[in-house]
């Protein structure tokens, strides 16, 4: 079977992004706060606070929406090979238990115990994959059926919980300082931890061994955003049918996108649902799953159909090792970042003044990175669940 390079391509600017933020450039922006070029990177650097979307709040939306879109192929390819149903279905229970325990160790690095949250990247997507992986099997009206359904509930689960009062002691329940983004009227069900997903947590996450009592998460992510996750996932599985099914899937992606991103900001404005990453509220799910259709259909006609792919390399690299990528990522940015002061001196990162220490010392970070999976890469060396 063909592989096709799009995915490669867009998976790995979505990792690229990831690596970047070793790069600490929204820190570096606050030191420009009269330049509107920093202020326009050190936005897109980072998460928006609340509500909205910057570059970085698609990095894991991309990452579900492409995990569906790759499972119709992994499926495909295995069933081609003989795999039957069975084999298949084990192969993706174990991938959707790693992927959980993956997200877990990721938040307890630099911790003395393990910190079990399952609000990370990896950890949403593998609570999503056994259904995901189900649908594949499934026709359009199922999959669509899901979708909804799971979008619906999750607002639902939100909308009929009580409206909560502000916290008489913020700094108590991991509320961020100076917070002035929570909602008046019907959106304040969707205030930061307090929130039907805050209330779940803080009876999930102190079944669990701690060092403290869980109160709430600083970002506010909560353990049931994978109830619209799944449809994120769901989008990618549709996007990946198309692309699979169609010898010119462009049109489709764009028109799915356009009406994703249509809905999601006739919820937002109607005062129906707020688009809010942290919460992964039903219309942020449409929303970024929507820019991810776009996305996909940009770098499908330049990669795939125009055939335009030199410039793509370096993020073919990535794409094709993501799970490397994402893993080193994380694990080695402390080591890297103590490794390059211990041995080069912190001199050397601040030639270009004292705010640039940390974008130098994290783009050394990131090449080091780049240059092992390269290297991995040049040796078929790929780590795959």
């Amino acid at each position: 079977m063909t592989r096709l390079s799009s995915l490669d391509v867009y998976r790995g600017m979505v990792m690229f992004l990831v690596g970047m933020r070793l790069m600490e450039l929204d820190e570096a922006a606050l030191q420009f706060p009269d330049s509107a070029i920093w202020q326009f990177i050190g936005f897109h650097s980072s998460h928006v606070p609340w509500v909205g979307c910057s570059l970085n709040d698609l990095i894991h939306p991309s990452f579900a929406f492409l995990t569906g879109t790759a499972l119709v192929f992994s499926v495909s390819s295995r069933i081609s090979k003989g795999q039957s149903k069975r084999s298949l279905t084990l192969h993706a229970l174990w991938r959707s238990i790693a992927l959980i325990f993956l997200g877990i160790y990721i938040r307890s690095l630099d911790r003395s115990i393990t910190n079990w949250t399952f609000d990370e990247t990896l950890t949403q997507t593998g609570l999503g994959y056994m259904l995901v992986f189900a649908l594949a099997f499934c026709g359009t009206k199922t999959r669509w059926f899901w979708c909804i359904f799971l979008l619906v509930a999750h607002w639902l689960i939100f909308a009929l919980h009580p409206i909560l009062p502000a916290h008489a002691d913020p700094d108590a329940f991991n509320v961020p300082e100076n917070w002035n983004h929570d909602f008046s009227g019907f959106f304040a069900h969707w205030n930061h931890n307090r929130n039907a997903g805050w209330s779940f947590d803080l009876w999930l996450l102190n079944l669990f061994p701690r060092l403290s009592p869980y109160v709430g998460y600083l970002g506010g992510y909560t353990t049931i955003n994978v109830l619209s996750t799944i449809p994120t996932m769901i989008l990618g599985l549709m996007a990946g049918t198309w692309l699979k099914r169609f010898a010119q899937p462009t049109k489709c992606l764009v028109i799915a996108g356009s009406s994703s991103i249509a809905i999601s900001l006739a919820l937002h404005f109607g005062v129906i649902c707020p688009i809010i990453k942290h919460l992964w509220t039903p219309s942020w799910a449409l929303f970024s799953g929507g820019c991810s259709f776009l996305i996909l259909a940009a770098i499908h006609y330049i990669v795939d159909i125009r055939q335009w792919q030199r410039w793509s390399f370096p993020f073919v690299v990535i794409g094709m090792n993501s799970l490397a990528f994402y893993l080193m990522r994380h694990a080695l940015e402390t080591p890297l970042a103590r490794f390059f002061k211990q041995h080069l001196g912190k001199e050397v990162f601040q030639i270009l003044g004292r705010p640039f220490q940390p974008v130098l010392i994290g783009a050394c970070s990131l090449l080091t990175i780049w240059l092992v999976v390269y290297w991995m890469h040049r040796r078929k060396l790929y780590l795959k669940l």
